[in-house]
């Protein structure tokens, strides 16, 4: 008896069929058109400010207006750099965005994992109570907290800045969201019976299912700080301590409305951010791939 030969599997890519293969459609090239369109609408504040930082004061009232860059933009940057102090104002609000994001990231996750995994007397009470200092205005606040820097002697500090912001609502209620759906109680309760106390299990069950949450959560609070205007102008008087949206704001009062020096401040204001978004979207990526509870 003779074995009859087994036919061999075409390979999926020869056989396909012609209608699988992408083609170039009407809908298709219309939607992408959209998008590059949308995409242009809001890159053009952006590449604008730069052209307005490298023209006189002038030509952002003229008509046309400038579309090109032109040919001050060295000399609206020498002439920021020497009316304000840009570098040491930089560094206070570093190192203000960077103690504020962590922890603003440690305070809110450990709270939310308690609110989310854990029961306790009066948890609802508590959770309610947070939650309605998320409800009320900012502004309510100012009073009270510049009377009690004033108590404490804080004005003119930066922890006067950086203490009022170290918790926030929102992110306990964001973490907490995450935590409830993405942390296993099985994971919680084994961990549990193994011996690990509540520090434990933040560490090693909580923190790597919400890497990608609070990636998310870092890269706002540290945007939100380091754009913070308001509160830094009434608590820091001190000209070497102030933040750099603050000591920037000072170029109006000093050379009247000079709009390409306000340009070329407002450029250097937004530089670091685009690079924190840039290395926060790398880590939200990461963060996603790893903090998946499989």
């Amino acid at each position: 008896m003779t074995l009859a030969p087994t036919p061999t599997r075409p390979r999926a890519e020869e056989h396909a069929p012609a209608a699988h293969r992408p083609r170039l459609r009407p809908g298709r090239v219309i939607r992408h058109v959209l998008l590059l369109l949308g995409a242009l609408v809001s890159i053009f504040p952006f590449y604008w400010m730069i052209v307005l930082s490298s023209h006189r004061s002038a030509a952002i009232f003229e008509f046309p207006p400038p579309l090109l860059p032109g040919d001050r933009f060295m000399e609206n940057f020498t002439r920021v750099m020497d009316s304000v102090n840009v570098w040491a104002a930089m560094g206070n609000t570093v190192v203000v965005a960077s103690t504020v994001t962590f922890f603003v990231l440690l305070i809110d996750s450990l709270a939310a994992f308690a609110f989310a995994k854990f029961s306790f007397r009066g948890k609802n009470v508590l959770f309610l109570l947070v939650m309605l200092t998320f409800l009320l205005p900012s502004q309510l606040a100012t009073i009270p907290q510049f009377l009690m820097m004033t108590e404490l002697g804080w004005v003119g500090e930066l922890k006067s800045v950086i203490v009022p912001s170290l918790a926030g609502a929102f992110g306990i209620f964001w973490l907490r969201q995450f935590f409830q759906n993405s942390v296993r109680t099985e994971l919680i309760e084994a961990a549990t019976i193994d011996g690990c106390g509540f520090f434990r299990q933040y560490f090693h069950v909580a923190l790597p299912s919400g890497r990608s949450a609070m990636a998310f959560l870092g890269m706002f609070t540290f945007i939100g700080s380091w754009n913070d205007f308001m509160w830094p102008l009434i608590v820091l008087n001190d000209p070497d301590r102030l933040t750099l949206q603050v000591a920037l704001s000072q170029l109006q009062t000093t050379h009247g409305t000079d709009y390409g020096m306000l340009m070329m401040s407002a450029l250097i204001a937004v530089v670091p951010l685009i690079l924190v978004f840039i290395i926060g979207a790398k880590q939200f990526i990461a963060g996603i791939t790893d903090g998946a509870v499989k």
